[in-house]
């Protein structure tokens, strides 16, 4: 197994902050994919609310964890191969945590629907001081993720450095919406 796949390393348990900060951009009763969704924290977080979820990941026994979770379908594919499996599909958002194949990000960003939402949370290069991923492949450069998105989004919010939870590491994370920048309506801040 690649060292780049989340589940060669500790996985967390609860969802990401940064996933639920902005879970209220997504339309209400939308259509969620959880890209590589390891034990499927996050499908689970977005079926709870109502939200119709294709969890993908390669292992079938991370997906078998998700066996009968109402709202949620699991699709076992390889997501580095030769063929895209959701080529010509589009979700109100697509999710991808703790996952990096750079020759895939545009088929990612192809699978957001207009108006539609990425959330999208990694490790970046210095996180080799902590632990796994430590491999360049794996960790994002310095402001790649902004770089990646280009025209056609609006970036709502996007941060990198480092988190001391779930664990130590060094990260990278942006939301961004396929639509006009005048026409996002901002999610509320916690301390608001």
């Amino acid at each position: 197994m690649s060292e780049g796949i989340a589940t060669a390393h500790v996985l967390p348990a609860e969802a990401s902050a940064w996933v639920r900060r902005f879970m209220p951009l997504v339309a209400p009763g939308g259509t969620v994919l959880d890209h590589a969704c390891g034990g499927g924290r996050h499908a689970r977080l977005f079926a709870a609310q109502g939200f119709r979820v294709v969890a993908v990941d390669r292992s079938a026994d991370a997906l078998a964890a998700l066996a009968g979770v109402p709202g949620v379908e699991t699709r076992c594919e390889d997501l580095e191969g030769a063929s895209w499996p959701f080529a010509g599909q589009c979700f109100d958002a697509v999710v991808v945590t703790n996952y990096l194949f750079r020759p895939r990000f545009g088929d990612l960003l192809a699978c957001v629907a207009p108006g539609g939402v990425l959330i999208y949370e990694t490790f970046m290069l210095g996180n080799e001081r902590f632990g796994r991923p430590s491999s360049p492949e794996f960790l994002l450069r310095p402001g790649e993720l902004l770089e990646r998105i280009g025209a056609g989004f609006t970036v709502v919010a996007f941060e990198q450095g480092v988190v001391a939870r779930p664990r130590a590491a060094v990260v990278q994370r942006v939301c961004a919406v396929r639509r006009a920048a005048d026409s996002v309506e901002l999610p509320i801040a916690a301390t608001e």
